[in-house]
């Protein structure tokens, strides 16, 4: 932690060092840096701020829709990047539980369980597609979903989000890191350049540097994904070949069994037939006197 504030302390120690005599970097330049820097700070000020809802803060008995959304918007405020932005709404949940992201409410209320689903939905759906979570959480959800036994949906909800809490200090770095590099990029803008393009410049190449770094990580998620449709694909298949076969085996095995019935059985069960003809052949002839 304390090396976290090092490192915001030293976005603000930059404050326009050009010197007294020999400072070709004019005053404003040195302005628009600090604002850069300021608002740099500001936003590592709030993703260090950012917490989870710890499965302890959930009401373990359960809750109605309206008392979902109220819950989540609440505790997940602090996520908004808008006053009015919604965390959750009614037509969200109705349509996870319609593509199957979240198992069907009992009696129209959600247990604690279906509240952490729904924050796993919440961090996912901003760069992964409904069918992506889908695949993700459908393992979580055969496996750990109101179940006793091994894991429970809370265990694995506390290790996955204070794993995530751990890398903040790293995060944070990188993101400074990335910062200064975009500070020293397009050297030469400074000749060739306004002021004002310059500094768009190295705003463009922050922006540039982190975007990336998103675009490499959701295509990496991306590939761990296809592995799982795929991986699920071969099982399907293999349940599927051996239903198949395990009917193939039915019929044949009945094919035997009607195979193995002794002929005597069979032509037993012709006599019937064969003495009532032959009764009714008999009375006919002494019918008509012969």
């Amino acid at each position: 932690m304390t090396e976290k504030k090092d490192d915001m302390q030293n976005l603000s120690d930059e404050k326009g060092q050009a010197g007294s005599g020999r400072a070709r970097i004019p005053n404003h330049r040195t302005e628009a840096e600090q604002r850069a820097r300021d608002l740099l700070r500001e936003a590592v000020r709030k993703f260090t701020n950012i917490d989870y809802i710890r499965p302890e803060d959930i009401p373990d008995i359960p809750l109605y829709m309206d008392q979902i959304t109220t819950f989540m918007d609440s505790k997940l405020a602090a996520c908004k990047r808008y006053p009015d932005d919604k965390i959750l709404t009614k037509t969200m949940i109705n349509n996870y539980t319609k593509n199957k992201l979240l198992p069907p409410p009992e009696k129209k209320k959600y247990s604690k369980e279906h509240l952490l689903l729904l924050i796993f939905v919440y961090y996912l759906k901003d760069f992964l597609s409904i069918n992506d979570i889908k695949t993700i959480l459908e393992p979580m959800e055969d496996n750990h979903f109101q179940t006793e036994d091994g894991l429970t949906l809370s265990e694995i909800y506390t290790e996955i989000f204070e794993m995530i809490l751990g890398q903040s200090e790293y995060m944070t770095k990188d993101i400074i890191r990335r910062f200064d590099m975009a500070k020293h990029s397009f050297p030469e803008a400074e000749d060739k350049c306004s002021e004002e393009d310059s500094d768009y410049l190295k705003m463009f190449s922050f922006v540039c540097l982190l975007s990336f770094d998103v675009y490499v990580k959701k295509k990496l998620i991306e590939e761990v994904v296809d592995q799982m449709n795929a991986a699920n694909a071969r099982r399907e298949e293999t349940a599927k070949a051996g239903e198949e076969a395990r009917k193939r085996a039915a019929k044949l095995a009945e094919a035997k069994k009607r195979a193995a019935k002794p002929a005597g059985a069979q032509k037993k069960n012709a006599k019937p037939a064969d003495w009532q003809g032959a009764y009714s052949q008999s009375t006919r002839k002494e019918q008509d006197g012969e």
